[in-house]
């Protein structure tokens, strides 16, 4: 009678932490990607603007788009950064739980072979028990 790995249910555990890592990585990266993507079209948007001001007030109203759109900039900087750390953190998460699913998932595999080699034990004495028997009793396997 073979005896079922002691840790499946560790291992189906760490299989659905992995998953979840795995799923809060992409999440991370798509947030990541959209606010990079937000921050270069503000900072070609930025640098586009070439319209030459003819008076004083199209100069002010200029000057006061730009600083606001530089101050947008610097909180979608600061926004992208928060977000890479948290993408990085993410992955280092995502690492560890595949790490640890791989471990269990070795020792699954190994257990699984030592069950095979006690069975085939087991099925080499019976086949030499059965084999000394005939020999005993004068039969030819």
């Amino acid at each position: 009678m073979s005896r079922g790995f002691a840790l499946s249910g560790l291992l189906r555990l760490r299989g659905l932490q992995e998953t979840k890592a795995a799923g809060e990585l992409a999440a991370a990266n798509h947030a990541l990607r959209r606010r990079t993507g937000e921050r270069n079209s503000v900072r070609e948007s930025l640098a586009a603007t070439e319209d030459a001001p003819v008076d004083s007030e199209t100069l002010m109203a200029l000057m006061a788009a730009r600083a606001s759109t530089r101050g947008m900039l610097l909180e979608l900087d600061a926004v992208v950064a928060t977000l890479d750390a948290d993408a990085d953190r993410a992955r280092e998460q995502h690492r560890q739980a595949r790490a640890e699913l791989k471990s269990l998932e070795k020792m699954a595999d190994r257990h699984e072979i030592t069950i095979r080699n006690q069975a085939l034990a087991r099925e080499q004495i019976l086949l030499d028990d059965l084999g000394a028997t005939n020999a005993f009793e004068g039969k030819t396997p």
